[in-house]
């Protein structure tokens, strides 16, 4: 086969009479080579002739080939910047270990180098690597080109290999100085967001131009704007921790679900977040209420930041998102453990203190009060051990909140000792929910197997200011009074049954 189509001849270059061509090549600050590609010329027409069509699959199907045209070049003169370049003292000695020379990733420079020549072009050039005589990685460009004159026979062909170490490892720093950041974010231990708010920067730029100056009374005329901002938010990249706090397969499912995410209390937490925006706040911290995809809440502790040098338009804009979950869950449970009884389900103590003292400053007349005290508790845990007992007491607890409205809180104030609270109910109310305790317990005492659920219950309505006191003081006396008549009661059944009373 024929090569490709003969280049077009061009007029000869001559140099100036008083300017020594030689001279030029040798005292170049540049490394130059002179070589003969005369026989890689005779080796692709042989190739053309066998066939050959694709340079490159020719040569993938057999990388010895590559060689072959490697041997076909020889290098006719280099000048001193080449030998300084590569170390070597001379030509004989940088032509001798050419192998110490061109190694390792030459294969793809080469090849492309040669698909260059194969497709009948003149010039080439390529990126490759080469090493010094020390053993010096040194990155290259190289350029070639057939002097004019020698396109047929391509026995003079122009090398010029510039070093471009530095400019590679300056690259290769950048690179990897942004492989490391997005490491860094990629799998950060936190829910990273990269989002541009340019639109919402627009949108409160625009009411700054129509006059707009209170922008917390704006938003409570014109919620839509609040909304609105919200659907302007683009999410331009989220991290792995991201995809796993919010139970998400990949970044398609999560931001095409965006608004099983930002739900419910958001609106409130988003207006608050534009707020701080309008006053020029670009670094922010609150806690918000996300949904993870399964339904969950997530408590979320927010870090909002303005990436720098995008200040002006909010292009960029970085959300840093830890789950407090498990805090938020751990403060509850000790507030929890703070005004309730872990037995009972019922307030404590010291809730229903903090609740003498509110009522005693806020004055809801009439205040009734109930004191009710479990029977034979102390018996039963003798008799038949404290599991029995705090059966019972988790009984009452239960019985109290069924029998109470929700807006009043049923307490245990000691042991065996609870207190129900109730301002705005007169004597009337407190009667006819005593009556409803009681019918209570006998509905409990036949669906429970065991000892017998038993409380002695006092009550007492105070009708005037600063009363409370002597209203608890007859509610506990009544208690007691109850409680003596149960226990002789008791004593007398128990005799009639010819037992004897351990109380």
């Amino acid at each position: 086969m024929c090569p490709g189509p003969s280049p077009v001849q061009q007029p000869p270059v001559t140099a100036p009479k008083d300017i020594d061509t030689l001279d030029l090549f040798n005292s170049s600050p540049t490394s130059m080579w002179l070589e003969d590609y005369s026989e890689l010329r005779s080796l692709f027409d042989s190739w053309r002739a066998a066939g050959a069509i694709d340079l490159r699959s020719y040569i993938n199907a057999d990388p010895h080939r590559i060689e072959q045209c490697s041997k076909c070049i020889r290098v006719l003169k280099v000048n001193q910047s080449t030998l300084n370049m590569y170390a070597a003292q001379s030509l004989e000695e940088l032509t001798s270990r050419l192998d110490d020379v061109l190694r390792d990733e030459m294969f793809d420079a080469h090849l492309e180098e040669l698909e260059q020549l194969w497709h009948g072009d003149n010039r080439f050039q390529s990126k490759s690597v080469n090493y010094d005589l020390n053993g010096k990685r040194l990155d290259i460009l190289l350029k070639g080109v057939i002097l004019p004159g020698h396109e047929d026979t391509w026995d003079r062909v122009l090398v010029v290999v510039e070093d471009i170490t530095e400019l590679e490892d300056t690259r290769r720093r950048a690179n990897a100085s942004e492989q490391y950041a997005l490491s860094l974010f990629e799998y950060a231990p936190v829910s990273l967001w990269v989002e541009d708010f340019s639109s919402i920067k627009e949108l409160l730029d625009e009411l700054r131009e129509q006059g707009i100056s209170d922008f917390r009374t704006f938003t409570d005329v014109h919620p839509e704007f609040v909304h609105r901002c919200m659907t302007e938010i683009r999410v331009l990249r989220v991290n792995q921790h991201t995809l796993s706090m919010f139970k998400a397969q990949d970044d398609t499912e999560l931001l095409s679900r965006l608004p099983e995410v930002f739900r419910d209390d958001m609106y409130p937490q988003f207006r608050e977040q534009l707020i701080d925006l309008w006053d020029g706040h670009l670094f922010q911290r609150r806690e918000v209420l996300n949904y993870a995809l399964d339904g969950n809440i997530v408590n979320i502790h927010l870090q909002f930041s303005v990436f720098a040098g995008h200040e002006e338009n909010w292009d960029l804009v970085l959300l840093a998102l830890t789950d407090i979950t498990a805090r938020k869950k751990a403060e509850a449970y000790l507030e929890y453990l703070g005004k309730h009884d872990v037995l009972t389900k019922l307030k404590n103590r010291s809730f229903y203190v903090d609740e003498l003292n509110r009522l005693e400053r806020k004055s809801q007349l009439p205040i009734s009060v109930i004191i009710i005290d479990l029977n034979q508790l102390k018996e039963t845990n003798d008799n038949l051990g404290h599991a029995i007992g705090d059966s019972l007491l988790q009984r009452t607890g239960e019985i109290l909140l069924q029998s109470v409205d929700k807006q009043f809180q049923p307490a245990r104030i000691g042991g065996d000792e609870f207190a129900i609270l109730m301002p705005g109910v007169d004597e009337d109310g407190c009667h006819s929910l005593i009556d409803n305790i009681r019918e209570l317990i006998e509905l409990n005492n036949q669906f429970y197997n065991g000892p017998s659920l038993n409380l002695s219950i006092g009550s007492a309505t105070c009708y005037t200011p600063g009363r409370l006191d002597e209203a608890l003081r007859e509610a506990d006396l009544r208690m007691y009074r109850d409680k003596r008549q149960y226990y002789e009661k008791l004593g007398d059944d128990r005799r009639n049954q010819g037992t004897i009373d351990p109380s």
